[in-house]
């Protein structure tokens, strides 16, 4: 069989080929973006706004351009009048050819600015591209226009109805020297003005190109001498050079160095958003002088991203680098933002949860961080509080003021003084609740650093640290320490100190129990750094419990630790009944019993200082175990973490006889099977 085509046949497939190709170029270049926008239901809202501008449509009809189009969400949540052309640019761009800095058609052509971060996203001043929606379009009249849908409004900096002074796309000198002529709500900036004026910083505000600039507003000056702080080197620290940083394209991750970045002093900065979603900005000196303490200064962003001719403004309600109050003041006045606003009117402070408690519980603690000198706060963030296990304490007086002073430290405690004990295997440092201690563990390098915190029984992570003060320092933290909110078994898994007695309780199953709520646990855990000192001791075994063929005689030595009871055994109640007996106790374990002494030692913690404390040490098998974290809490049980595991020779002996003789069936077997073969063959 064949198939047979006419030449005519073909001819009329050809002509049809080209009328429908010719019939969607006319298509093509007939739609324009004002058909588009109107077509596409996630930005009707801004067509109903082009088409009632006469300036806009006539664009759209005639030149070529960008426009830049809000959703409907966008619009639908933007209070303000809704400037049309400063969405306009006349230059035609697709989002690979979007430049730094593109003219927008709005009065005096103020620029927008185009950001692309490291995930690949593009960024017009604060609003993000939806790439996926952006199109591309030749008018009839062969104008080339492009559209890019994003998700937010573009804002410009606008006077003041009232400002009888023409001011067009000031820059951020410019702004700060009539800014009083500009729309920035209730935020005045005189004070700022007049430190920069007199310490001659002007033309660091003019200078030409994209930078960023933080200005405080009037608000944050209400310390009185605080104005008078503000020198050079403070103005610097306000100001990031060559970049142009809108809070919505950054990452709270990337660190960005001030102009006060030299040898004798290092400030940089970052973003950071409260669980509030409130947005703030932390200086951290990192070195300074006389004049300029180390640490973080963390300040409210009153209204962020106003565009400049040369960058991006921040108003922020109080300026950086500056520590000039108590920690006590930060607390009381500041309400957890250093805001001077009434402590009624302060709803978003990013302690204001921890302050609350504070005043519930009758305000007394202020007074105590006030006696202390110096001090350190371990603060809870507002969202921290909302865990259930601390809404069915939150009501009791006596408990919460314990819960309290163990998030207060006496002295100055700094991550770089946490680092350092650290290295000296004694990351802990005394509360001021009785003899609680809080351990510290610092995880990463310099640029990926994680500080966690142990205290009764919580682990938590420094979210914000090294907030400066006068007299030490607050560290924003993201659980409520003595409030157990896990299992034996949930401690074990999550506590980076104790990862090794969770990882032999796993390939052995004797973790399955520490799970059950219906028993009570004490646990004499094994921290990793005791396990690791078998190593010099019993150079074969350290290895060897380690592996699932030893998986038995691991899970028998960890019996040995665990007590199993009616109720818990602290350890001031263990040293008690040493005590009491005179001579060894005797306690039932998973396997048997456990037969110990335990004494009660002071130490110092430090060799910078005096501070010392109260421990304990088990005296077992002629051995002096010291209890590296007493009574860490859980929810059915408490663990007690030791510094060197309960081991005895015949463990390793055993262990070892296991192996070889398994080794040795394995040889003889062996030998046995090559005989064999050699005998058949010969």
């Amino acid at each position: 069989m064949c198939i047979r085509s006419s030449s005519g046949d073909w001819g009329v497939f050809v002509q049809t080929l080209i009328i429908s190709c010719f019939i969607a170029l006319i298509q093509f270049t007939s739609a324009s973006l004002l058909d588009k926008l109107q077509n596409n239901y996630l930005v009707s809202d801004f067509h109903e706004l082009i088409r009632t501008d006469p300036v806009a449509n006539s664009t759209l009809q005639l030149r070529s351009c960008t426009l830049f189009v809000p959703t409907n969400a966008a619009v639908r949540k933007y209070n303000g009048t809704i400037l049309v052309s400063y969405h306009m640019a006349t230059v035609p761009m697709t989002v690979r050819q979007l430049t730094k800095t593109i003219p927008s058609d709005f009065e005096g052509n103020p620029l927008l600015y185009i950001t692309r971060n490291r995930k690949g996203e593009v960024y017009v001043n604060n609003a993000w591209i939806n790439q996926t929606e952006s199109t591309e379009i030749v008018t009839q009249e062969n104008k080339r226009q492009v559209m890019h849908v994003i998700n937010d409004v573009l804002v410009p900096l606008t006077l003041l109805p009232t400002a009888r002074t023409q001011v067009t796309n000031p820059n951020a000198w410019e702004f700060l020297q009539q800014s009083d002529l500009f729309d920035v709500q209730e935020n005045r900036l005189r004070t700022y003005r007049s430190q920069v004026t007199l310490m001659r910083k002007e033309s660091l505000y003019q200078s030409p190109g994209g930078h960023t600039f933080f200005i405080p507003v009037d608000e944050g000056f209400k310390q009185t001498t605080r104005s008078s702080l503000v020198d050079r080197k403070v103005i610097d620290g306000h100001v990031i050079l060559n970049s142009v940083l809108f809070s919505a394209a950054q990452s709270t991750e990337d660190t960005h160095t001030t102009a006060a970045f030299e040898d004798n002093i290092k400030v940089t900065v970052n973003f950071y958003y409260d669980n509030d979603k409130k947005l703030y900005v932390k200086s951290n000196t990192l070195v300074g002088d006389s004049k300029h303490s180390t640490g973080v200064v963390l300040a409210q962003v009153l209204k962020a991203n106003i565009p400049v001719s040369n960058g991006v403004v921040h108003l922020i309600h109080r300026p950086l680098m500056i520590v000039d109050t108590t920690v006590k003041q930060f607390l009381e006045k500041n309400f957890g933002c250093n805001s001077f606003q009434s402590l009624v009117d302060n709803k978003n402070g990013a302690l204001r949860r921890f302050y609350e408690v504070i005043m519930e519980i009758g305000g007394e603690v202020l007074d105590d961080i006030n006696s202390l000198g110096d001090v350190t706060i371990l603060a809870p963030s507002n969202e921290a509080w909302n865990a259930s296990n601390i809404e069915n304490i939150i009501g009791n007086r006596e408990k919460m003021r314990d819960i309290v002073n163990m998030h207060i430290i006496k002295g100055r405690v700094d991550v770089e003084k946490i680092k350092q004990s650290n290295e000296n295997m004694i990351g802990q440092f005394p509360t001021i609740h009785s003899s609680t201690f809080l351990y510290f563990n610092v995880n990463g390098d310099d640029t990926n650093e994680v500080v966690t915190v142990e205290g009764g029984g919580v682990n938590a992570t420094i979210i914000v640290p090294d907030i400066a003060q006068t007299n030490g320092f607050v560290h924003i933290i993201d659980r409520v320490l003595g409030v157990p909110y896990t299992t034996v078994l949930g401690k074990l898994e999550t506590d980076p100190m104790l990862s090794d007695t969770y990882r032999m309780g796993q390939f052995s199953s004797f973790n399955d129990q520490l799970n059950n709520t219906q028993r009570r646990f004490t646990y004499f855990v094994p921290r990793d750094r005791a396990w690791q000192k078998t190593q010099y001791d019993y150079p074969s075994v350290y290895k060897k419990l380690f592996m699932k063929d030893f998986a038995y005689h691991s899970r028998c030595i960890m019996e040995r630790h665990l007590l199993i009871a009616d109720d818990i055994y602290t350890m001031k109640t263990l040293a008690e009944m040493t005590k009491k007996q005179n001579d060894s106790i005797i306690l039932p374990t998973f396997r048997d019993s456990l037969k110990i002494k335990v004494e009660e030692e002071v130490e110092n913690l430090h060799d910078d200082d005096s501070t010392s404390w109260t421990g304990y040490v088990i005296l077992w098998n002629y051995k002096r175990i010291r209890v590296f974290r007493p009574d860490v809490e859980c929810t059915n049980g408490i663990i007690h973490v030791i510094d060197y595991p309960m081991l005895e020779k015949k463990d390793i002996v055993v262990s070892g006889g296991s192996y070889q003789l398994h080794s040795n069936f394995c040889i003889v077997f062996a030998n046995f099977i090559i005989l064999a073969i050699a005998k058949n063959l010969f």
